[in-house]
């Protein structure tokens, strides 16, 4: 794409120099939280409107919840990228470059699209001072509308109901989960967290919920049926149970849908080797088993959520073959990018990172550290100040060493501060001033057969992958 490489109004014309004036002109979440965040959405509509509403000119699958949202958004584009369709992937945030949040079948939107876009809307950008996010979702759709893709998964910023992706009117929505996280905006209860949830759900479009809790199940039940909206519970339609793989996720799929599916497991040796045009392989065959390489304990509640999902893909016309699920299922970060989840960095000693930051995400962290052979526990953590932290510090182990840090945005927790407020909590380490820093300690210290595992904070994890 060309585009004038001359300073214009203040903005250079590389790609260094766009984000720098992105980064420094608009309120960046990321970077300074709340009051970064837009409690409307108007200035997406505008700026969209400006574009000639772009998000009408694609299809998509909007996917909410607390945890969870980031691996089901990837594991769905990997699925339907392998099934043939030119498939948009936004989310957020990113972990080492900007353009990872806007893919077209895995590969980044170019540098090249980033400047352009960004001179195409400066005036606009000047005159309604929009937030980084609002600027970068109108460039993901606009981006998606020029490649002309055949669908987008669109994942929720932050909330629902007031994210700036909610403009899109999608085939799908998806919700992974509730959890605790976001309390300052989105509230102290989980039906309160719930209810900005559950505002991606459509007028007459299905709706997948990953997790049945009986606490929160029927605000969206409720939402589902003001909407005339078809409503389904992904734990309630599949049993799934890993083996012992460290390396890759091998799962044995069930469904319980109905007595005979729950009474047999579908075979998926008899689906490979029929033609992709029979119809035997398709709308609803599933595999029996899957060769998952996201690892995580985590990750079997997101898988159900994302078979769900095909099923309903399906219904809406989405020729998705049980083969394209397992071939895409044993690639998705090949396919699409992601990082940060449950991802080994290194070996001797055995280096694990994850992107778990809120209370139901270490959970997860922790139980996945549980069923880990190791013999003694480093842990590399930092945090952000707008986190509950005393309740994530409640849940990690006493008889772990650790290695306080802060990663390089002006959210974070100091490592100072950060280790003060473990002690409390029977938590006791080193501060270091950066998570480099604390990482190299932590590999100093660990023994080969030791386990060090670094988090606490997506952008912990940013700086090591």
């Amino acid at each position: 794409m060309e585009y004038n490489s001359s300073p214009f109004r203040g903005l250079g014309g590389s790609y260094s120099e766009t984000l720098s004036y992105l980064y420094s002109r608009l309120p960046m979440f990321t970077r300074v939280g709340s009051s970064a965040y837009k409690e409307d959405l108007t200035n997406t509509i505008e700026l969209c409107k400006f574009l000639n509403n772009p998000q009408n000119h694609f299809k998509s699958v909007h996917v909410g919840g607390t945890n969870g949202k980031g691996s089901t958004s990837h594991m769905l584009a990997a699925i339907l990228q392998t099934a043939g369709y030119k498939t948009g992937l936004y989310t957020s945030p990113h972990l080492r470059d900007f353009r990872e949040r806007i893919r077209v079948n895995g590969n980044m939107i170019s540098e090249e699209h980033v400047v352009a876009f960004t001179h195409q809307l400066f005036d606009k950008i000047e005159e309604i001072e929009p937030s980084f996010f609002e600027v970068t979702v109108a460039m993901a759709f606009d981006h998606f509308r020029k490649e002309k893709v055949d669908i987008a998964i669109i994942e929720v910023g932050l909330g629902g109901r007031l994210d700036s992706t909610n403009i899109i009117d999608p085939v799908l929505s998806v919700i992974t989960n509730i959890g605790y996280d976001h309390m300052n905006i989105l509230g102290d209860t989980l039906p309160q967290i719930a209810s900005e949830k559950a505002g991606i759900i459509k007028q007459r479009k299905p709706v997948v919920i990953g997790q049945r809790q009986p606490e929160i199940e029927n605000i969206f039940i409720q939402k589902a049926k003001e909407n005339n909206a078809d409503i389904l519970f992904a734990s309630d339609e599949w049993d799934i149970s890993k083996s012992e793989s460290l390396e890759s996720e091998s799962l044995k799929v069930q469904s319980l849908k109905s007595k005979v599916e729950s009474q047999q497991l579908l075979n998926l040796k008899v689906q490979a080797i029929r033609h992709p045009d029979d119809p035997l392989s398709q709308p609803t065959a599933f595999p029996a088993s899957i060769q998952l390489d996201l690892t995580g304990t985590y990750q079997l509640k997101n898988l159900a959520t994302v078979l769900s999902s095909v099923k309903q893909l399906r219904v809406c016309g989405f020729n998705i073959t049980s083969e394209h699920i397992q071939t895409a299922l044993k690639q998705v970060t090949a396919l699409t990018g992601l990082m940060g989840r449950w991802q080994t960095i290194s070996t001797n000693p055995f280096v694990i990172c994850d992107t778990g930051h809120n209370e139901d995400g270490i959970k997860e962290v922790l139980e996945n550290i549980r069923s880990t052979s190791y013999n003694h526990l480093h842990m590399v953590i930092g945090m952000v100040k707008d986190k509950d932290i005393n309740k994530v510090l409640s849940l990690l182990p006493s008889d772990a060493t650790y290695y306080f840090c802060e990663p390089e945005i002006p959210r974070a927790k100091t490592a100072i501060e950060l280790q003060a407020e473990a002690k409390t909590h029977n938590l006791n380490g080193n501060a270091y001033a950066t998570v480099k820093q604390a990482l190299e300690a932590a590999k100093k210290t660990a023994h080969a057969s030791d386990l060090i595992f670094v988090g606490g904070s997506t952008f912990v994890v940013a700086e090591v992958v």
